[in-house]
């Protein structure tokens, strides 16, 4: 479970959470929720820990977060994995150590002490930042390619963006992209079929970048 959804950014909501719940309970599913870009909440959204709603859910979960994403800390390799349940806890820890990775980064460590106890203000203007990077994007596609959709984003950094309008197959449309605005995004069917006619930008940048791979689509599709 991926909550806020990748790619979609969808924020799942309490209601939604707990229908899942029941659902795996009656059939003995063990969820994985990865929780990584729980950080990246826009206004009028509340990101909800699935395993906090009910300690039934919390016994058949793992939990997956890590301050890489918030904070661009990703090479210090470190994360946080919560597993309440003792019997899961024991063999998760028994595969980790069979890994030959018994101990976390130690600069790591350092490094998510530091960005949780002290990172709010930052991280504050960034999620102001953002949103400033979203808003651009929403406006320069309605504005310049209205064929071009924005999915609008409940959470993450990621944008989905619906090409579908264009007609265009999935290799045509990669091409454009790759070959005409000199772009590289994530292209839409690799998160499965459903994903045929998107493709999906990182909006975590400068503006000045993002303006620029912006005005690249509009030269091929505007």
């Amino acid at each position: 479970m991926c909550n806020p959804h990748n790619p979609v950014g969808r924020v799942w909501t309490r209601e939604e959470l707990l229908r899942m719940g029941e659902i795996c309970l009656r059939y003995g599913v063990l969820v994985i929720a990865d929780e990584i870009h729980q950080d990246f909440i826009f206004p009028g959204h509340r990101h909800l820990a699935f395993s906090a709603l009910d300690p039934r859910f919390a016994d058949i979960t793992i939990t997956c977060t890590a301050p890489s994403k918030t904070f661009n800390l990703a090479g210090l390799q470190l994360a946080n994995i919560f597993i309440p349940n003792e019997t899961l806890r024991s063999k998760f820890r028994r595969e980790y150590a069979s890994c030959g990775l018994s101990q976390p980064a130690l600069m790591g460590l350092v490094a998510c002490k530091a960005a949780y106890e002290g990172g709010e203000e930052w991280l504050e203007a960034l999620i102001d930042y953002l949103s400033g990077n979203m808003s651009l994007m929403r406006e320069f596609l309605r504005i310049n390619i209205p064929k071009i959709k924005l999915v609008e984003p409940e959470g993450t950094y990621l944008a989905w963006l619906d090409f579908s309008e264009l007609g265009l197959s999935a290799k045509e449309l990669e091409q454009r992209i790759t070959q005409q605005a000199k772009l590289w995004l994530s292209n839409g069917p690799q998160f499965g079929q459903g994903g045929t006619g998107f493709q999906r930008l990182n909006a975590a940048c400068p503006r000045s970048v993002l303006q620029d791979a912006l005005n690249r689509l509009k030269n091929v599709f505007g």
